[in-house]
Protein backbone atom coordinates (compact mmCIF):
# COMPACT_ATOMS: atom_id res chain seq x y z
CA UNK A 1 0.00 0.00 0.00
CA UNK A 2 1.30 3.76 -0.33
CA UNK A 3 -0.26 4.54 2.93
CA UNK A 4 2.88 4.94 4.56
CA UNK A 5 4.31 7.28 1.55
CA UNK A 6 5.32 11.04 2.94
CA UNK A 7 3.12 12.35 0.91
CA UNK A 8 0.13 10.74 2.59
CA UNK A 9 0.83 11.63 6.13
CA UNK A 10 -2.30 14.31 6.17
CA UNK A 11 -4.41 11.03 6.55
CA UNK A 12 -4.31 10.68 9.48
CA UNK A 13 -5.16 14.30 10.56
CA UNK A 14 -8.63 13.17 9.33
CA UNK A 15 -8.70 9.54 11.42
CA UNK A 16 -7.99 7.43 8.11
CA UNK A 17 -5.75 4.52 8.59
CA UNK A 18 -4.56 1.88 6.82
CA UNK A 19 -7.43 -0.25 7.31
CA UNK A 20 -10.88 1.59 8.27
CA UNK A 21 -14.39 0.45 9.05
CA UNK A 22 -16.66 1.41 6.94
CA UNK A 23 -20.01 2.10 9.15
CA UNK A 24 -20.90 4.56 11.51
CA UNK A 25 -24.07 3.13 13.11
CA UNK A 26 -25.22 4.16 16.38
CA UNK A 27 -22.53 6.20 17.35
CA UNK A 28 -19.62 3.72 16.46
CA UNK A 29 -17.74 2.66 13.98
CA UNK A 30 -18.19 -1.21 13.19
CA UNK A 31 -18.34 -3.07 9.75
CA UNK A 32 -18.26 -6.93 8.74
CA UNK A 33 -18.40 -6.78 4.79
CA UNK A 34 -16.08 -7.24 2.69
CA UNK A 35 -12.60 -5.71 2.38
CA UNK A 36 -12.05 -3.21 -0.39
CA UNK A 37 -8.89 -1.42 -1.54
CA UNK A 38 -9.26 2.07 -2.70
CA UNK A 39 -6.63 3.39 -5.27
CA UNK A 40 -5.26 6.69 -6.35
CA UNK A 41 -6.29 7.25 -9.64
CA UNK A 42 -3.66 9.03 -10.82
CA UNK A 43 -1.33 6.27 -10.45
CA UNK A 44 -3.33 3.37 -9.65
CA UNK A 45 -2.01 2.34 -6.79
CA UNK A 46 -3.64 1.44 -3.49
CA UNK A 47 -4.16 3.97 -0.71
CA UNK A 48 -5.56 2.17 1.88
CA UNK A 49 -8.07 -0.90 2.82
CA UNK A 50 -11.71 -0.49 3.86
CA UNK A 51 -14.25 -3.19 5.48
CA UNK A 52 -17.38 -2.25 3.58
CA UNK A 53 -20.67 -2.43 5.71
CA UNK A 54 -22.82 -5.67 5.47
CA UNK A 55 -27.09 -5.51 5.66
CA UNK A 56 -26.62 -6.37 9.68
CA UNK A 57 -25.05 -3.10 9.88
CA UNK A 58 -27.12 -1.44 7.45
CA UNK A 59 -30.63 -2.95 9.65
CA UNK A 60 -28.89 -2.07 12.99
CA UNK A 61 -27.93 1.58 11.69
CA UNK A 62 -31.54 1.85 10.98
CA UNK A 63 -33.25 1.35 14.42
CA UNK A 64 -31.30 3.75 15.98
CA UNK A 65 -31.37 6.22 13.06
CA UNK A 66 -35.42 6.07 13.50
CA UNK A 67 -35.01 5.92 17.23
CA UNK A 68 -32.83 9.20 17.19
CA UNK A 69 -35.71 10.95 14.81
CA UNK A 70 -37.90 11.26 17.44
CA UNK A 71 -35.49 12.50 19.57
CA UNK A 72 -33.91 15.55 16.78
CA UNK A 73 -37.06 16.59 15.40
CA UNK A 74 -38.05 18.13 18.90
CA UNK A 75 -35.02 19.55 19.30
CA UNK A 76 -35.75 23.60 17.89
CA UNK A 77 -34.76 24.79 14.81
CA UNK A 78 -32.35 27.36 15.51
CA UNK A 79 -30.63 25.02 17.53
CA UNK A 80 -30.01 22.02 14.94
CA UNK A 81 -29.13 25.04 13.12
CA UNK A 82 -26.10 25.80 15.66
CA UNK A 83 -25.55 22.03 15.29
CA UNK A 84 -25.23 22.36 11.16
CA UNK A 85 -22.73 25.71 11.89
CA UNK A 86 -20.78 23.67 14.18
CA UNK A 87 -20.22 21.08 11.49
CA UNK A 88 -19.00 23.69 9.49
CA UNK A 89 -16.64 24.96 11.63
CA UNK A 90 -14.96 22.04 11.95
CA UNK A 91 -14.83 21.26 8.06
CA UNK A 92 -12.95 24.83 8.08
CA UNK A 93 -10.26 23.30 10.25
CA UNK A 94 -9.72 20.55 8.08
CA UNK A 95 -10.20 22.40 5.41
CA UNK A 96 -6.85 21.83 3.78
CA UNK A 97 -6.81 17.95 4.30
CA UNK A 98 -10.31 17.22 3.27
CA UNK A 99 -9.71 18.94 -0.31
CA UNK A 100 -6.61 17.20 -0.46
CA UNK A 101 -8.46 13.75 0.22
CA UNK A 102 -10.80 14.53 -2.17
CA UNK A 103 -8.26 14.86 -5.02
CA UNK A 104 -5.76 11.95 -3.70
CA UNK A 105 -9.27 9.21 -3.76
CA UNK A 106 -11.66 11.01 -6.79
CA UNK A 107 -8.81 12.39 -8.74
CA UNK A 108 -10.36 16.10 -9.19
CA UNK A 109 -6.77 18.56 -9.27
CA UNK A 110 -6.77 19.90 -6.16
CA UNK A 111 -8.39 23.30 -6.11
CA UNK A 112 -11.34 21.53 -7.48
CA UNK A 113 -10.86 19.43 -3.95
CA UNK A 114 -10.33 22.34 -1.73
CA UNK A 115 -13.43 23.93 -3.23
CA UNK A 116 -15.86 21.16 -2.91
CA UNK A 117 -15.01 20.69 0.63
CA UNK A 118 -15.33 24.53 0.71
CA UNK A 119 -19.29 24.06 -0.68
CA UNK A 120 -20.18 22.04 2.08
CA UNK A 121 -18.74 24.85 4.65
CA UNK A 122 -20.95 27.45 2.46
CA UNK A 123 -23.47 25.15 2.56
CA UNK A 124 -23.78 25.21 6.72
CA UNK A 125 -23.96 28.80 6.78
CA UNK A 126 -26.57 28.84 4.96
CA UNK A 127 -28.69 26.21 6.43
CA UNK A 128 -28.04 27.98 9.72
CA UNK A 129 -29.75 30.77 8.62
CA UNK A 130 -32.45 28.99 7.23
CA UNK A 131 -32.86 27.29 10.67
CA UNK A 132 -34.32 30.51 11.73
CA UNK A 133 -36.99 30.60 8.30
CA UNK A 134 -38.65 27.36 7.97
CA UNK A 135 -41.90 29.70 7.50
CA UNK A 136 -45.16 28.43 6.84
CA UNK A 137 -48.29 30.19 5.37
CA UNK A 138 -51.46 32.08 7.12
CA UNK A 139 -54.20 31.77 4.66
CA UNK A 140 -57.32 33.65 5.04
CA UNK A 141 -60.33 32.13 5.95
CA UNK A 142 -63.58 32.35 4.23
CA UNK A 143 -65.39 31.38 7.38
CA UNK A 144 -65.92 33.47 10.26
CA UNK A 145 -63.78 32.96 13.43
CA UNK A 146 -61.94 30.35 11.12
CA UNK A 147 -57.74 30.63 10.59
CA UNK A 148 -55.57 28.38 8.14
CA UNK A 149 -51.87 28.28 8.33
CA UNK A 150 -49.58 25.69 6.91
CA UNK A 151 -47.33 23.63 9.17
CA UNK A 152 -43.76 21.51 7.85
CA UNK A 153 -42.63 19.32 10.34
CA UNK A 154 -39.55 16.86 9.78
CA UNK A 155 -40.01 13.94 7.28
CA UNK A 156 -38.03 11.62 10.06
CA UNK A 157 -35.41 10.24 8.03
CA UNK A 158 -33.75 11.14 5.07
CA UNK A 159 -31.37 8.76 2.42
CA UNK A 160 -28.55 10.08 1.07
CA UNK A 161 -26.97 7.92 -2.29
CA UNK A 162 -24.34 9.57 -3.60
CA UNK A 163 -21.56 9.65 -6.69
CA UNK A 164 -17.64 9.85 -6.99
CA UNK A 165 -17.39 12.73 -9.08
CA UNK A 166 -18.95 14.77 -5.99
CA UNK A 167 -17.92 12.64 -3.16
CA UNK A 168 -18.63 15.04 -0.50
CA UNK A 169 -20.23 17.71 -1.70
CA UNK A 170 -23.28 16.40 -2.51
CA UNK A 171 -23.94 14.95 0.30
CA UNK A 172 -23.47 18.75 2.02
CA UNK A 173 -26.67 19.89 -0.23
CA UNK A 174 -28.58 17.62 1.26
CA UNK A 175 -27.19 16.64 4.94
CA UNK A 176 -27.18 20.18 5.81
CA UNK A 177 -30.64 20.86 4.96
CA UNK A 178 -32.15 17.71 5.84
CA UNK A 179 -30.39 18.11 9.34
CA UNK A 180 -31.89 21.66 10.38
CA UNK A 181 -35.21 20.42 9.30
CA UNK A 182 -35.16 18.24 11.74
CA UNK A 183 -34.00 14.72 10.07
CA UNK A 184 -32.03 11.90 10.62
CA UNK A 185 -29.48 11.65 7.95
CA UNK A 186 -28.59 7.81 6.55
CA UNK A 187 -25.82 8.54 3.59
CA UNK A 188 -24.47 6.00 1.29
CA UNK A 189 -20.98 7.14 -0.05
CA UNK A 190 -19.67 6.17 -3.35
CA UNK A 191 -17.77 2.68 -3.31
CA UNK A 192 -15.18 4.06 -5.24
CA UNK A 193 -14.23 7.05 -2.82
CA UNK A 194 -14.76 5.03 0.96
CA UNK A 195 -12.16 7.00 2.38
CA UNK A 196 -13.80 10.86 1.39
CA UNK A 197 -17.05 8.81 3.17
CA UNK A 198 -15.24 7.90 6.62
CA UNK A 199 -13.34 11.51 6.58
CA UNK A 200 -16.64 13.10 6.70
CA UNK A 201 -18.34 11.00 8.93
CA UNK A 202 -15.70 11.49 11.68
CA UNK A 203 -16.17 15.23 11.16
CA UNK A 204 -19.89 15.25 11.83
CA UNK A 205 -19.37 12.82 14.76
CA UNK A 206 -17.20 14.19 16.38
CA UNK A 207 -19.37 17.42 16.64
CA UNK A 208 -22.23 15.44 17.75
CA UNK A 209 -20.26 13.92 20.66
CA UNK A 210 -19.48 17.03 21.75
CA UNK A 211 -22.70 18.10 22.17
CA UNK A 212 -23.93 14.91 23.80
CA UNK A 213 -26.25 14.10 20.57
CA UNK A 214 -27.09 10.75 19.65
CA UNK A 215 -24.34 9.39 17.49
CA UNK A 216 -27.07 7.87 15.08
CA UNK A 217 -28.56 11.46 13.98
CA UNK A 218 -25.76 10.96 10.83
CA UNK A 219 -25.58 7.29 10.13
CA UNK A 220 -22.79 6.44 6.98
CA UNK A 221 -22.06 2.94 5.01
CA UNK A 222 -19.47 2.20 2.96
CA UNK A 223 -21.00 -0.87 0.57
CA UNK A 224 -21.96 -1.76 -2.55
CA UNK A 225 -25.59 -1.86 -4.21
CA UNK A 226 -27.24 -3.46 -1.67
CA UNK A 227 -26.90 -0.92 0.68
CA UNK A 228 -28.36 1.44 -2.04
CA UNK A 229 -31.07 -1.31 -2.81
CA UNK A 230 -31.91 -1.63 1.10
CA UNK A 231 -32.13 2.25 1.20
CA UNK A 232 -34.92 2.38 -1.45
CA UNK A 233 -36.92 -0.10 0.10
CA UNK A 234 -36.79 0.79 3.55
CA UNK A 235 -39.90 2.11 4.43
CA UNK A 236 -38.72 3.73 7.60
CA UNK A 237 -36.95 6.30 4.86
CA UNK A 238 -39.57 8.51 3.33
CA UNK A 239 -37.00 10.67 1.02
CA UNK A 240 -34.17 8.63 -0.93
CA UNK A 241 -31.86 11.70 -2.53
CA UNK A 242 -29.87 9.65 -5.47
CA UNK A 243 -27.06 11.19 -7.11
CA UNK A 244 -25.85 8.76 -10.04
CA UNK A 245 -27.07 7.80 -14.08
CA UNK A 246 -30.41 8.26 -15.66
CA UNK A 247 -30.62 4.66 -16.13
CA UNK A 248 -29.99 3.48 -12.01
CA UNK A 249 -32.16 6.73 -11.38
CA UNK A 250 -35.02 5.48 -12.90
CA UNK A 251 -34.80 1.94 -10.93
CA UNK A 252 -34.35 3.88 -7.33
CA UNK A 253 -37.50 6.10 -8.34
CA UNK A 254 -39.28 3.20 -9.28
CA UNK A 255 -38.87 1.13 -6.04
CA UNK A 256 -39.02 3.71 -3.20
CA UNK A 257 -42.42 5.33 -5.67
CA UNK A 258 -43.54 1.24 -5.06
CA UNK A 259 -43.62 1.94 -1.19
CA UNK A 260 -45.28 5.54 -2.00
CA UNK A 261 -41.89 7.34 -0.60
CA UNK A 262 -40.36 10.54 -2.52
CA UNK A 263 -37.43 10.97 -4.27
CA UNK A 264 -35.01 13.63 -4.94
CA UNK A 265 -32.95 13.29 -8.12
CA UNK A 266 -29.98 14.05 -9.62
CA UNK A 267 -29.06 12.12 -12.45
CA UNK A 268 -27.46 12.74 -16.22
CA UNK A 269 -26.64 16.06 -18.21
CA UNK A 270 -25.91 16.44 -21.57
CA UNK A 271 -25.21 20.39 -20.79
CA UNK A 272 -24.51 22.32 -24.17
CA UNK A 273 -22.91 26.24 -24.73
CA UNK A 274 -24.56 28.40 -27.68
CA UNK A 275 -22.34 31.15 -28.84
CA UNK A 276 -23.85 33.36 -30.47
CA UNK A 277 -22.21 35.98 -33.53
CA UNK A 278 -22.31 38.91 -31.33
CA UNK A 279 -20.57 36.33 -28.48
CA UNK A 280 -17.38 37.73 -26.28
CA UNK A 281 -15.46 35.32 -28.27
CA UNK A 282 -11.92 35.39 -25.38
CA UNK A 283 -14.80 35.16 -22.93
CA UNK A 284 -16.63 32.23 -24.30
CA UNK A 285 -13.66 30.51 -25.07
CA UNK A 286 -12.52 30.57 -21.60
CA UNK A 287 -15.93 29.54 -20.38
CA UNK A 288 -15.52 26.51 -22.69
CA UNK A 289 -12.43 25.09 -21.71
CA UNK A 290 -13.08 24.96 -18.27
CA UNK A 291 -16.62 23.67 -18.44
CA UNK A 292 -15.64 20.76 -20.75
CA UNK A 293 -12.03 19.55 -18.94
CA UNK A 294 -12.69 20.40 -15.91
CA UNK A 295 -12.96 17.45 -13.28
CA UNK A 296 -11.96 15.37 -16.61
CA UNK A 297 -15.04 15.85 -17.91
CA UNK A 298 -16.71 13.53 -14.92
CA UNK A 299 -19.39 16.80 -13.44
CA UNK A 300 -23.22 16.65 -14.45
CA UNK A 301 -22.46 19.84 -15.44
CA UNK A 302 -19.80 19.33 -17.46
CA UNK A 303 -20.17 20.90 -20.98
CA UNK A 304 -20.74 18.79 -23.42
CA UNK A 305 -21.71 19.77 -26.46
CA UNK A 306 -20.70 23.36 -28.23
CA UNK A 307 -23.14 25.17 -30.50
CA UNK A 308 -21.32 27.84 -32.63
CA UNK A 309 -23.24 30.15 -34.84
CA UNK A 310 -21.57 29.80 -38.49
CA UNK A 311 -20.54 33.54 -38.79
CA UNK A 312 -17.90 32.55 -35.93
CA UNK A 313 -17.30 28.83 -36.16
CA UNK A 314 -14.23 28.17 -37.65
CA UNK A 315 -12.83 31.44 -35.24
CA UNK A 316 -13.64 30.12 -32.13
CA UNK A 317 -13.28 26.81 -33.31
CA UNK A 318 -9.40 27.54 -33.98
CA UNK A 319 -8.94 29.07 -30.64
CA UNK A 320 -10.32 26.42 -29.14
CA UNK A 321 -8.48 23.50 -30.43
CA UNK A 322 -4.89 25.74 -29.40
CA UNK A 323 -5.48 25.94 -26.26
CA UNK A 324 -7.01 22.47 -25.91
CA UNK A 325 -3.31 21.73 -26.81
CA UNK A 326 -1.81 23.71 -24.02
CA UNK A 327 -3.64 21.78 -20.98
CA UNK A 328 -1.45 20.55 -18.94
CA UNK A 329 -2.05 16.75 -17.41
CA UNK A 330 -1.17 15.05 -14.75
CA UNK A 331 -0.71 14.13 -10.78
CA UNK A 332 -4.05 16.68 -9.91
CA UNK A 333 -2.15 17.46 -6.48
CA UNK A 334 0.49 18.68 -8.60
CA UNK A 335 0.05 22.46 -9.01
CA UNK A 336 -0.37 23.81 -12.12
CA UNK A 337 -2.45 21.12 -13.91
CA UNK A 338 -5.20 21.43 -15.08
CA UNK A 339 -6.70 17.79 -16.24
CA UNK A 340 -6.50 14.57 -13.65
CA UNK A 341 -7.08 11.38 -14.51
CA UNK A 342 -10.43 9.88 -14.82
CA UNK A 343 -11.65 8.10 -12.03
CA UNK A 344 -11.40 4.43 -12.89
CA UNK A 345 -9.98 1.54 -15.16
CA UNK A 346 -13.51 1.13 -16.15
CA UNK A 347 -13.96 4.99 -16.73
CA UNK A 348 -11.04 5.03 -18.97
CA UNK A 349 -12.44 2.02 -20.85
CA UNK A 350 -15.74 3.82 -21.67
CA UNK A 351 -13.74 6.78 -23.04
CA UNK A 352 -11.71 4.44 -25.58
CA UNK A 353 -14.96 2.75 -26.68
CA UNK A 354 -16.89 6.06 -27.23
CA UNK A 355 -14.13 7.20 -29.20
CA UNK A 356 -14.27 4.56 -31.63
CA UNK A 357 -18.30 4.83 -31.54
CA UNK A 358 -17.99 8.95 -31.92
CA UNK A 359 -15.92 7.94 -34.90
CA UNK A 360 -18.29 5.21 -36.50
CA UNK A 361 -21.09 7.51 -36.78
CA UNK A 362 -19.08 10.59 -38.92
CA UNK A 363 -17.70 11.99 -35.95
CA UNK A 364 -13.99 14.04 -36.62
CA UNK A 365 -11.48 14.32 -33.98
CA UNK A 366 -10.15 17.93 -34.18
CA UNK A 367 -7.69 17.45 -30.81
CA UNK A 368 -7.02 14.35 -28.80
CA UNK A 369 -8.96 11.16 -28.77
CA UNK A 370 -6.66 8.86 -27.38
CA UNK A 371 -5.58 7.44 -24.04
CA UNK A 372 -2.35 8.49 -22.30
CA UNK A 373 -0.43 5.59 -21.72
CA UNK A 374 0.28 5.58 -17.75
CA UNK A 375 -0.36 3.44 -14.83
CA UNK A 376 -2.94 6.36 -14.38
CA UNK A 377 -6.17 6.72 -15.88
CA UNK A 378 -5.11 10.07 -18.47
CA UNK A 379 -7.09 10.42 -21.23
CA UNK A 380 -6.58 13.29 -23.85
CA UNK A 381 -9.27 16.28 -23.73
CA UNK A 382 -11.11 15.89 -27.21
CA UNK A 383 -12.78 17.67 -29.41
CA UNK A 384 -14.92 16.21 -32.06
CA UNK A 385 -17.13 17.97 -34.86
CA UNK A 386 -20.04 16.00 -35.45
CA UNK A 387 -23.60 16.10 -36.51
CA UNK A 388 -26.30 17.28 -34.15
CA UNK A 389 -28.30 14.39 -35.27
CA UNK A 390 -25.48 11.74 -34.63
CA UNK A 391 -27.14 9.27 -31.94
CA UNK A 392 -23.97 9.28 -29.71
CA UNK A 393 -24.47 13.11 -29.09
CA UNK A 394 -27.88 11.74 -27.33
CA UNK A 395 -25.66 10.07 -24.67
CA UNK A 396 -23.66 11.14 -21.40
CA UNK A 397 -20.03 10.29 -22.40
CA UNK A 398 -18.63 10.71 -18.75
CA UNK A 399 -15.23 12.30 -19.95
CA UNK A 400 -13.76 15.46 -21.56
CA UNK A 401 -14.63 15.17 -25.13
CA UNK A 402 -16.45 17.96 -26.46
CA UNK A 403 -18.99 17.72 -29.28
CA UNK A 404 -18.95 20.56 -31.69
CA UNK A 405 -21.44 21.67 -34.10
CA UNK A 406 -22.47 24.76 -36.33
CA UNK A 407 -26.01 26.68 -36.50
CA UNK A 408 -27.50 29.75 -38.61
CA UNK A 409 -30.68 30.46 -36.12
CA UNK A 410 -31.62 31.02 -32.67
CA UNK A 411 -34.43 29.11 -33.13
CA UNK A 412 -32.34 26.13 -34.58
CA UNK A 413 -29.56 26.44 -31.37
CA UNK A 414 -32.49 25.88 -28.96
CA UNK A 415 -34.12 23.41 -31.03
CA UNK A 416 -30.48 21.37 -30.55
CA UNK A 417 -30.31 22.21 -26.97
CA UNK A 418 -32.99 20.94 -26.53
CA UNK A 419 -32.94 17.65 -28.68
CA UNK A 420 -31.34 15.34 -25.75
CA UNK A 421 -33.07 13.47 -23.24
CA UNK A 422 -31.23 14.95 -20.46
CA UNK A 423 -32.20 18.54 -19.51
CA UNK A 424 -29.60 19.95 -16.77
CA UNK A 425 -27.81 22.74 -17.49
CA UNK A 426 -27.23 25.15 -20.42
CA UNK A 427 -25.58 28.65 -21.03
CA UNK A 428 -25.78 30.81 -24.25
CA UNK A 429 -23.00 33.59 -25.14
CA UNK A 430 -25.07 36.87 -26.01
CA UNK A 431 -25.07 40.91 -25.70
CA UNK A 432 -28.52 41.00 -27.14
CA UNK A 433 -31.08 41.57 -24.90
CA UNK A 434 -33.87 40.20 -26.89
CA UNK A 435 -31.54 37.10 -27.07
CA UNK A 436 -31.63 36.86 -23.38
CA UNK A 437 -35.00 36.75 -22.71
CA UNK A 438 -36.25 34.59 -25.03
CA UNK A 439 -32.82 32.20 -24.16
CA UNK A 440 -34.37 32.02 -20.20
CA UNK A 441 -38.37 32.10 -21.46
CA UNK A 442 -40.79 29.58 -22.09
CA UNK A 443 -39.38 29.20 -26.06
CA UNK A 444 -36.04 28.66 -24.67
CA UNK A 445 -33.80 26.38 -22.63
CA UNK A 446 -35.81 23.42 -21.44
CA UNK A 447 -33.09 22.43 -18.91
CA UNK A 448 -33.52 22.98 -15.01
CA UNK A 449 -30.19 25.48 -15.12
CA UNK A 450 -30.37 28.33 -17.53
CA UNK A 451 -27.26 30.46 -17.92
CA UNK A 452 -26.34 33.33 -19.58
CA UNK A 453 -22.39 34.07 -20.16
CA UNK A 454 -21.31 32.09 -17.75
CA UNK A 455 -20.41 28.34 -17.86
CA UNK A 456 -22.74 25.39 -17.67
CA UNK A 457 -20.81 24.18 -14.53
CA UNK A 458 -20.04 25.83 -11.18
CA UNK A 459 -23.62 26.51 -10.05
CA UNK A 460 -24.14 28.38 -6.75
CA UNK A 461 -25.54 26.89 -3.52
CA UNK A 462 -28.14 29.94 -3.32
CA UNK A 463 -29.87 28.58 -6.31
CA UNK A 464 -31.89 25.65 -6.50
CA UNK A 465 -29.70 22.90 -8.39
CA UNK A 466 -31.10 20.51 -10.55
CA UNK A 467 -33.05 19.40 -13.72
CA UNK A 468 -36.01 18.48 -16.12
CA UNK A 469 -36.26 15.52 -17.99
CA UNK A 470 -34.14 12.36 -17.40
CA UNK A 471 -31.99 14.73 -15.29
CA UNK A 472 -34.73 13.22 -12.93
CA UNK A 473 -36.46 16.71 -11.71
CA UNK A 474 -34.73 17.17 -8.02
CA UNK A 475 -33.86 20.23 -6.87
CA UNK A 476 -30.96 20.17 -4.06
CA UNK A 477 -29.05 23.41 -2.27
CA UNK A 478 -30.77 26.95 -2.32
CA UNK A 479 -34.11 28.77 -3.13
CA UNK A 480 -36.92 26.74 -1.50
CA UNK A 481 -35.26 23.15 -1.85
CA UNK A 482 -35.34 22.80 1.98
CA UNK A 483 -39.87 22.21 1.32
CA UNK A 484 -38.35 18.80 0.24
CA UNK A 485 -37.08 17.34 3.39
CA UNK A 486 -40.44 18.24 5.39
CA UNK A 487 -44.22 17.24 5.02
CA UNK A 488 -46.70 20.00 4.87
CA UNK A 489 -50.46 20.43 6.89
CA UNK A 490 -52.84 22.83 5.64
CA UNK A 491 -54.55 23.50 9.47
CA UNK A 492 -58.04 25.06 9.96
CA UNK A 493 -58.61 26.05 13.59
CA UNK A 494 -62.25 27.19 14.03
CA UNK A 495 -61.87 29.21 17.79
CA UNK A 496 -65.88 30.72 16.95
CA UNK A 497 -68.43 28.77 18.66
CA UNK A 498 -70.52 28.10 15.03
CA UNK A 499 -70.18 25.72 12.17
CA UNK A 500 -69.81 26.95 9.27
CA UNK A 501 -68.80 24.90 5.68
CA UNK A 502 -67.19 25.65 3.17
CA UNK A 503 -68.71 27.26 -0.38
CA UNK A 504 -71.58 28.32 1.78
CA UNK A 505 -73.08 24.98 1.97
CA UNK A 506 -75.80 24.41 4.08
CA UNK A 507 -76.26 21.32 6.30
CA UNK A 508 -78.94 20.34 8.76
Amino acid sequence: MSFAKKEYEFLTEIGIGPRNLGGYVSGAWKASGPVVSTVNPANNQVIAEVVEASIEEYEEGMRACSDAAKIWMQVPAPKRGEIVRQIGDALRAKLQQLGRLVSLEMGKILPEGIGEVQEIIDMCDFAVGLSRQLNGSVIPSERPNHMMLEMWNPLGVVGVITAFNFPCAVLGWNACIALVCGNCVVWKGAPTTPLVTIAMTKVVAGVLEKNNLPGAIFTSFCGGAEIGQAIAKDTRIPLVSFTGSSKVGLKVQQTVNERYGKCLLELSGNNAIIVMDDADIQLAVRSVLFAAVGTAGQRCTTCRRLLLHESIYQRVLDQLVDVYKQVKIGDPLEKGNLLGPLHTAASRKNFRNGIEVIKSQGGKILTGGSVIESDGYFVQPTIVEISPDAAVVKEELFAPVLYVMKFQTLKEAIEINNSVPQGLSSSIFTRRPDVIFKWIGPQGSDCGIVNVNIPTNGAEIGGAFGGEKATGGGREAGSDSWKQYMRRSTCTINYGSELPLAQGINFC
